[in-house]
């Protein structure tokens, strides 16, 4: 319960400094992904083994996994972590016993899965992440390497300075990008009443690119709107989830971003995604990765 509080006071303290927050599963018109074969959940524990949290992670090798960095918060207790592959990771999760039978997720991989649609692992790195007051340049990545290497697939790494492109261009709402994730997929106001909704399944969404210069972003974030026909944005339990460069029908694997952080605490409002294609992110990232 204490490391759940601990968790829930960091989401407020983001929320409070400009009125941002952490995000956690895809929302508006989304559709299961059955592409992103390597999109997985992830979770995190102390160094007692007990449950920390819950993100999305991208494999960008067959042993390492691509997350945002406030979900590999080693400072923040993160000791070992566990990466469920399946598209509907906890869709079966049952409240009482806090267990979803079918995969084992949060507290181990269910018979047969293990080194297949499930892995350990035991290193978290962390891009010293700095948290919400030092928007934008957050350092918010950071890497997971499992203790067997996966073989499902992995997604590919932008090249330097790739979205740079379009940081001047007119008619953004023409340039899409594909997020996928897990988590609350409707989350209500507390004063109504009613439970939030999550699936517990690997969800995407297409979104449309909003602006790269901002003071929020000034070249380190991403801003997309999730809003409006045929479109979906970002909740919570998405964190570290990819950013895919183009549309649902472009199936891409070019990830050139993280889910980072929102503005509306009902993930109502534009998305942010810390940006990988830094030159000095894209170099920490190769440095790490196995």
């Amino acid at each position: 319960m204490r490391k759940k509080l601990v968790f829930a006071v960091f989401s407020v303290m983001m929320i409070l400094a400009l009125a941002v927050s952490p995000v956690y599963a895809i929302t508006g018109n989304f559709v299961e992904d059955d592409v992103h074969d390597y999109v997985g959940l992830v979770v995190f524990y102390d160094a007692e083994g007990e449950f920390l949290w819950r993100c999305t992670g991208t494999l960008i090798s067959n042993w390492t996994l691509l997350t945002a960095g406030h979900c590999a918060d080693t400072e923040g207790g993160a000791v070992t972590a566990r990466v469920y592959f399946q598209q509907d990771a906890g869709a079966n999760f049952d409240p009482e016993t806090e267990i979803d039978p079918v995969t084992g997720y949060p507290e181990y991989c269910a018979a047969g899965t293990e080194g297949t649609l499930c892995f350990e692992a035991s290193t978290i790195l962390n891009y010293d992440f700095t948290g919400s007051l030092t928007i934008p340049n957050t350092h918010d990545v950071g890497l997971v390497i499992l203790d067997e290497a996966a073989n499902l697939g992995y997604a590919e790494l932008p090249e330097e300075n790739f979205l740079n492109q379009f940081a001047t261009a007119r008619g953004t709402e023409d340039v899409l990008f594909t997020v996928s994730g897990y988590g609350l997929t409707y989350k209500n106001q507390l004063q109504n009443g009613k439970p939030n909704v999550s699936f517990r399944e690997r969800l995407m969404a297409e979104a449309t690119l909003v602006n790269l210069n901002s003071a929020l972003n000034a070249g380190f974030n991403l801003q997309t709107q999730g809003n409006g026909a045929g479109r979906g944005g970002t909740c919570n339990g998405d964190s570290g989830g990819p950013v895919f460069f183009g549309g649902l029908e472009s199936d891409s694997d070019l990830v050139v971003a993280v889910t980072s952080f929102g503005l509306n605490a009902l993930c109502r409002g534009t998305d942010f995604a810390y940006r990988i294609d830094q030159p000095d992110v894209l170099a920490w990232i190769y440095d790490n990765m196995k």
